[in-house]
């Protein structure tokens, strides 16, 4: 999620000027969005086109009526939203449906899409889609990346990950096309049914082959002096994975304790925030965008430290990343002792607060997917205007 470097070493060719953009997709439960985490990691400004599309079919939006009207009351829910699922059970099995829904769904993505990426200030943009190629939006980027995964891991994943039944599971995957029609397309194949670390070393060789710019550096912070402790956060890359398990272990004990593969494997969800002092890491923060709201899931410190400034480097760090992001909110999930340090929490701009009182329901539902048992939700908005109202 780092800022790169503007020296681009030649001219892109997509639709946007100044803009290297990569399409990447795949079919369903390929691991499309851990490659978007890692070119996230590398530098690039990541868009993932189906959360647009969920924004673009909420109440309120564009695309709400015209899909109420087309499959009927049936697919709301208690709360007057589209319930998904509902939806999905029946375009899913009718590939007429699901082709009408697109032609609602679609335009409006687009023009969030095209929206985003001229607003950025990033020079290499990632859009995730998985209808990138039926949609012909691979025809406005600069490169096609396409993540493969066998059936069997597809299905085993959609079982687990989204609750789906076997039968569910098979039905999403067979509406789809054959991952072979997308793959005869690609500039790049990236094969996602191993470890983490397996699928983040394709995933580098070739962002140095294709993308054209510098790899993000490690990003320090500009370091100040708290109690005579000099303190600088740093962005966490992979190679810290060792690192950052140790303190966790440390700080956090769990049974059994986490390793260096779980942390690698955790680079695919989030990005982590280091605060050091002098070589010695002293504290960590673990961190996503997602759907433009930054959450904040893990915050762990070394006993002793200055709270307030380790505190406010971390969050500081985390607004400016988030904002070079384009997020309107920050969600922050902290235990409850963490919590009512109530006068840090106040300067910095932060509320104590539930899912169901925020005003967005894009926030609400970051809310509910991302807090951890047991924690309390504080919230900041970053900025005063919602980017895609009223996608």
């Amino acid at each position: 999620m780092g800022a790169l470097p503007r020296e681009v070493v030649r001219k892109a060719v997509s639709q946007w000027s100044g803009k290297y953009v990569i399409g990447l997709t795949g079919n369903i439960a390929t691991g499309k969005s851990v490659v978007r985490r890692m070119l996230e990691h590398l530098g690039a400004y990541g868009i993932d086109a189906d959360a647009l599309a969920h924004r673009a079919i909420a109440r309120g939006a564009p695309g709400y009526q015209p899909v109420v009207e087309l499959f009927g009351r049936y697919i709301l829910g208690p709360d007057g939203e589209i319930d998904r699922r509902r939806l999905g059970k029946i375009v899913f099995s009718d590939p007429v449906a699901l082709a009408s829904l697109e032609r609602i769904v679609h335009p409006l993505v687009s023009q969030a899409i095209d929206f985003l990426v001229r607003r950025v200030s990033q020079p290499v943009v990632v859009i995730e889609a998985i209808k990138l190629v039926e949609a012909n939006l691979h025809y406005a980027c600069d490169s096609l990346w396409v993540v493969y995964a066998p059936v069997e891991v597809q299905l085993a994943r959609l079982m687990r990950n989204r609750g789906l039944s076997e039968a569910e599971a098979r039905q999403r995957i067979a509406a789809q096309p054959p991952q072979e029609q997308k793959m005869a397309l690609a500039d790049v194949i990236i094969r996602n049914a191993g470890s983490f670390e397996e699928t983040w070393k394709q995933v580098v060789v070739a962002w140095r082959r294709l993308v054209p710019v510098a790899e993000a550096g490690p990003l320090a912070t500009e370091a100040v002096s708290a109690d005579q402790m000099t303190l600088e956060v740093v962005r966490g890359r992979p190679r810290d994975a060792a690192q950052i398990a140790a303190l966790i272990n440390r700080l956090r004990p769990a049974n059994p304790p986490l390793t260096a593969d779980d942390i690698m494997a955790a680079f695919g969800e989030k990005a982590f925030l280091l605060l050091r002092a002098g070589k010695t890491l002293q504290g960590v923060m673990g961190w996503q965008v997602e759907n433009l709201v930054a959450r904040t899931t893990d915050i762990l410190l070394e006993p002793g430290l200055p709270l307030k400034s380790a505190l406010v480097r971390l969050i500081q760090e985390m607004e400016r990343a988030s904002k070079d992001l384009q997020c309107e909110a920050s969600l922050i999930f902290v235990a409850p002792e963490l919590a009512r340090q109530d006068l840090i929490w106040h300067e910095l701009g932060y509320t104590p607060t539930l899912p169901e009182r925020l005003e967005a329901l894009a926030w609400q539902e970051a809310a509910r997917e991302s807090m951890p048992p047991g924690t309390v939700l504080l919230f900041k908005k970053l900025r005063q205007e919602r980017i895609l109202r009223p996608i």
